[in-house]
């Protein structure tokens, strides 16, 4: 049956998931989960609220998926260890340097891929089982067709969202947070932007062209399941307890009941919490109404709220099913065993029974004692007893007899695993060699190569799949001149996308085309078999060393450090392989799913760049990805000339300018400015995340 995985954002939230009939619930513990402003759970929290599941049947999950810096790391293994010692059933994770580091630490807990890290085709999902993963998360973005071919076919677990808000860009590749505003997504700080106003180029009446309204399958469960999906997950750690208990109620009376939902539990899910209704876009892979804002709780709202809290404060609601044995001898200690469906079976001892003088004690009337599970997480389906004639035993005995047998039972449930704890790994050692950083530019379109730019001889050129496949000889006044080439892979490729990029590659690598650029583990196999070497771009994020080490593992001939770290910490980084930083251009601060130009305009008019306007006056530039994508970019252009003492201090092998919407002219200025040869600077610039880092 398909696995309901519910929000818990409070030890109150806990509780009203497992009584609404939850199989799982996922819950953040310390600095090192994508929602770090949850109320969240200190240890005693922690601890009661893992022994209150594991009584009840119900599994743990514990996200620690966000980006962890190297001085982080070992308060990151140490709550691990916590985590794994109290019992809990598995850890989510995005970072690749933090899996490393607890494959070797907490080498028995199972770890779970979680959204963060990006994963959208089967290949990403064999990445993930090949790196020890056990289940992924996949990609909110994806149909049913796509999330059947990646679960029929996949060698682990796949969990997908069913439930709750859509973020507008493919989680795990949002960086529109940290740039604008220094709270990072990865980071577990995401103050939500796609929420706020914005207009595109002044022509959309609609003022929330990012925000999305809530996704909702409860009824296409039913297809999930058949799907191969393993969980269903809900979205909502930041939500009040009433709206757990309420969303999981209705998921968990459709899934275990199979059955379609009535219209009355599509009204309580869309008074519950909806942003104009909810959407399907995704799933069925029509993408035009998809978008909400959120309405305000009304009376109706609150009473549901309150009817909810009250269901779930005064009762157990749903108990574990266990059966009673007993037995009472004269001469001897009353015994009592109890058994549950999970193997466990506990023992009690009362005092020894007295002889009757007048009524004698029936085996009926000890059966019906003993069965009385009422209010505790129990209930008895089955109960025999055995009672020697002429005995007598008070019922405040059996009562008392009762309690500790299930008081035993939840001792014994509540056991943690025993699980190993071994040492955390020492940092990885400095490989790559420390040089003159080379030249890097990356091109967005063939416009922008001119002669003027080859006669600066990068070392590299950096040029997008479509525009190297389509104008390969714009590439001759560069290659003549040495530099090496190399195609960048779409941030995003699903499976049926998979047959034409690999296309597009094998033909680039006949005609010359040695090395990609991949920002994605499920894109490391496309470029493999095209024949291609490997260089790990941002979308990776290569946040501490671990990581690193997990990218020479992967046979990466060269990273590019996040974006997100400071200069220090740049330095500070074990480069296990050539390292190079971005040093000018505008940051991308979102991929989506979305065409937000064509929805702008009413018509495909994506080919040219847009603008996005905040109701600060900042202007982003918008353009077109594979396939019918957007890029969101910086407002403000990322400039570092004018620092090249830090980034040579840093070690780094490589500087990259992010050429996104400049012309052709403006290209070449640049480049002349770093080369020291010109002094352009922009008109509004910014120095990133470098110096002033991000929460």
């Amino acid at each position: 049956m398909l696995e309901l995985l519910s929000p818990a954002g409070s030890p109150e939230s806990v509780i009203a998931a497992v009584q609404n009939g939850a199989d799982a619930v996922y819950m953040g513990l310390g600095d090192f989960n994508a929602r770090r402003s949850a109320k969240n759970f200190d240890d005693e929290e922690f601890e009661k609220a893992v022994r209150y599941c594991r009584v009840r049947g119900c599994k743990v999950y514990v996200t620690m998926n966000t980006l962890v810096g190297d001085r982080e790391m070992k308060n990151a293994a140490e709550l691990a260890r916590r985590i794994s010692d109290v019992g809990a059933d598995a850890i989510l994770v995005q970072d690749l340097g933090l899996l490393s580091v607890l494959k070797r630490t907490v080498p028995d807990i199972p770890l779970h891929a979680s959204t963060q890290m990006s994963v959208h085709n089967l290949a990403g999902v064999e990445a993930a089982a090949k790196m020890g993963l056990t289940r992924a998360v996949l990609a909110r973005e994806l149909s049913l067709e796509q999330i059947k071919y990646i679960s029929k076919n996949a060698p682990i677990e796949t969990e997908i969202f069913v439930h709750g808000a859509l973020c507008f860009c493919h989680s795990g590749q949002c960086y529109m947070s940290s740039l604008i505003g220094r709270r990072s997504g990865n980071r577990g700080m995401c103050a939500q932007p796609c929420r706020m106003e914005y207009t595109m180029g002044g022509r959309m009446e609609d003022n929330h062209p990012l925000s999305l309204k809530d996704n909702c399958l409860v009824e296409r469960l039913q297809e999930i399941e058949d799907a191969g999906v393993a969980c269903a997950k809900i979205e909502g750690r930041m939500k009040r307890p009433e709206y757990t208990g309420i969303v999981t109620g209705v998921y968990s009376k459709v899934i275990k009941e199979h059955r379609a939902p009535t219209p009355d539990e599509i009204a309580i899910l869309e008074n519950v919490f909806s942003r104009q209704g909810f959407t399907q876009g995704y799933f069925d892979g029509d993408k035009k109404d998809m978008f909400g804002v959120r309405a305000e709780a009304d009376k109706n709202t609150e009473k549901l709220y309150a009817e909810a809290r009250k269901a779930y404060a005064d009762s157990e609601i749903n108990r574990v099913p266990i059966r009673i044995y007993s037995v009472a001898e004269a001469g001897n200690a009353v015994k009592a065993v109890a058994a549950d469906e999970d193997g466990h079976k506990v023992m009690a001892i009362s005092k020894e029974p007295q002889k009757a003088i007048r009524q004698a004690v029936s085996e009926e009337t000890v059966n019906a004692q003993l069965s009385k599970t009422g209010g505790t997480p129990y209930f008895c389906t089955d109960v025999r007893s055995k009672v020697d004639d002429n005995l007598y035993m008070p019922v405040s005995e059996m009562n008392s007899l009762r309690r500790k047998l299930l008081e035993a039972m939840s001792a014994e449930r509540a056991k943690p695993l025993n699980r190993r704890s071994l040492p955390m790994p020492e940092k990885p050692e400095q490989v790559a060699a420390i040089a003159d950083p080379v030249s890097i530019y990356q091109v967005r379109t063939a416009e922008q190569l001119s002669p003027e730019l080859a006669e600066l001889k990068p070392e590299y050129l950096y040029m997008p799949l479509v525009e190297m496949y389509e104008h390969f000889d714009a590439l001759r006044p560069f290659t003549d001149k040495g530099t090496v080439p190399v195609v960048i892979l779409p941030r995003v490729i699903t499976d049926n996308q998979t047959k034409d990029v690999s296309r597009m590659l094998s033909e680039l690598f006949l005609r010359g085309i040695n090395e990609a650029l991949v920002g994605n583990i499920g894109h490391v196999l496309l470029a493999c078999r095209a024949g291609m070497k490997i260089r790990a771009d941002f979308g990776m994020n290569v946040f501490n060393s671990y990581t690193m080490e997990m990218i020479e593992k992967m046979g990466f001939l060269s990273a590019t450090a996040s974006f997100e770290l400071r200069m220090a910490q740049i330095k500070d980084l074990s480069k296990r392989v050539n390292t190079e930083l971005i040093v000018y251009g505008r940051l991308p601060l979102m991929v989506t799913e979305q065409c937000i130009i064509s929805r702008s305009s009413g018509r495909c008019n994506c080919n040219n760049p847009n603008q996005l306007s905040d109701r600060m006056g900042s202007v982003f530039p918008v353009v077109r990805e594979y396939d019918h994508r957007n890029v969101i970019y910086n407002a403000h252009k990322l400039f570092m000339a004018d620092k090249k003492d830090d980034i040579y201090a840093a070690g780094l092998w490589g500087q990259r300018l992010l050429f996104s919407t400049e012309s052709a002219r403006e290209c070449v200025e640049v480049a002349k400015c770093y080369k020291g040869l010109g002094d352009f600077r922009p008109n509004v610039l910014t120095r990133g995340l470098y110096y002033r880092g991000v929460d």
